[in-house]
């Protein structure tokens, strides 16, 4: 597929720019004209990918977070949310509901909410060089 438009920014990995990420990501989604609803899946799925960067990824101590948005001819968004963390020992078990390394104030859902809201959602990591979530959703119109 020819990608039609992109764009890529890192921002420090701090729970204060999970908003920022949401909204950079819907606003730069805006010209696809989407739905309230597809908007509202695609920024809760950004969230959740941001926030497992800063938790688990860093684990709070910082690092830089990057995420690339593409749009293609046939408006399917390929959503990119890298870090350059600790990484994921074990992705089919991260993958999994209830799962966390968080402590119990963590769900263990995020995986499972990704899922839920984006047609496609995949996981790249290496353990001490971080760790890539891809997200996918097609925005088309049932008219």
């Amino acid at each position: 597929m020819k990608i039609k438009n992109q764009v890529k920014f890192s921002f420090p990995a701090k729970s204060s720019n999970e908003s920022f990420a949401r909204s950079a990501v819907a606003a730069f989604l805006m010209q696809l004209d989407p739905t309230i609803s597809q908007l509202s899946d695609i920024k809760t799925s950004v969230s959740e990918a941001v926030t497992n960067s800063i938790v688990h990824g860093y684990k709070q101590e910082g690092g830089l977070i990057y995420i690339s948005v593409a749009i293609d001819e046939n408006s399917l968004v390929t959503i990119k949310v890298r870090d350059k963390g600790c990484g994921i020992k074990d992705i089919e078990k991260a993958m999994e509901p209830l799962f966390t390394t968080g402590g119990e104030e963590r769900a263990g859902l995020g995986f499972a909410v990704m899922q839920s809201f984006m047609d496609s959602v995949k996981v790249r990591s290496t353990e001490g060089k971080g760790t890539t979530v891809t997200l996918k959703k097609k925005l088309s119109y049932d008219l």
